[in-house]
């Protein structure tokens, strides 16, 4: 094994998860990625190209045996373990007075337990001076957004996760850090600006930058703090949303 990094990026199989699988391949580092979506994983793999360096994981990461099991088959695959990128998760929401119980539950099972169970498993093989954990917050969790309940709840307990994580595995030489995106071009959100108009007044219009952002943004941001040119950042949440939760900007405003 040579001394390439050695990551487990969760949510593999589309958008942001699958453009930091081929990001951090394209840098060098062998990857274990791991989604439910078996075919989705399937098309990155052949996006990938990566042959040895890639391997793939069929799981759901809220099963009970998941992050035992992703982080062993990195180890058996490639000898040692040190990125982890808590990407998977569940988007859309409603108000509080909407949010049954269940949908509450599913919300923090996914976005937040399962970071939290990942990240457990993986500071436990981590090598002191060499991890490095990268978690998938968003500007939701930090700027109010209506009728995003559970989800931001979610993500706000991701970044003081985020927090807690540094100050106790930091001393250890494992960083932990995580983004938070704003408006980013998936298949999903794509939908959601051409037939809501609630939503692209709420996030297209009021973003102060002349394009969407997209998953390579991400994963630019994921790498950067995964690698050795962020040796010193640890407990930061990069925001990457084109300027949307530190601006009061409308598109289409008159001028001053």
């Amino acid at each position: 094994m040579t001394d390439q990094p050695i990551a487990l990026v969760t949510g593999a199989a589309s958008g942001i998860g699958r453009a930091t699988v081929l990001r951090l391949l394209g840098e060098g580092a062998a990857v274990l990625a791991t989604d439910r979506n078996g075919a989705g994983l399937q098309e990155t793999a052949k996006l990938a190209d990566a042959g040895g360096r890639l391997h793939l994981l069929e799981q759901d990461v809220g099963a009970e045996t998941a992050p035992e099991q992703a982080v062993d088959q990195a180890i058996a695959a490639f000898g040692r373990l040190d990125w982890l990128v808590n990407n998977a998760g569940i988007g859309g929401a409603r108000a509080v007075h909407d949010t049954a119980d269940a949908d509450l539950d599913r919300y923090l099972a996914i976005n937040v337990r399962s970071v939290f169970r990942f990240s457990r498993a993986a500071v436990r093989v981590m090598q002191p001076g060499r991890g490095s954990i990268v978690n998938l917050a968003s500007v939701f969790g930090i700027v109010g957004y209506p009728g995003s309940s559970a989800y931001s709840t979610a993500k706000a307990a991701v970044i003081g996760l985020t927090h807690q994580m540094a100050a106790d595995y930091g001393p250890q030489g494992i960083r932990v850090n995580a983004v938070a995106p704003g408006l980013i071009e998936t298949a999903m959100t794509a939908e959601r600006i051409a037939t809501s108009p609630r939503y692209k007044a709420l996030m297209r219009d009021t973003t102060p930058f002349p394009r969407h952002g997209q998953p390579e943004d991400i994963a630019n941001a994921i790498h950067f703090l995964c690698s050795e040119r962020a040796a010193f950042i640890n407990g930061h949440v990069l925001v990457v949303d084109g300027g949307w939760s530190v601006t009061n900007y409308i598109a289409g405003a008159p001028p001053a």
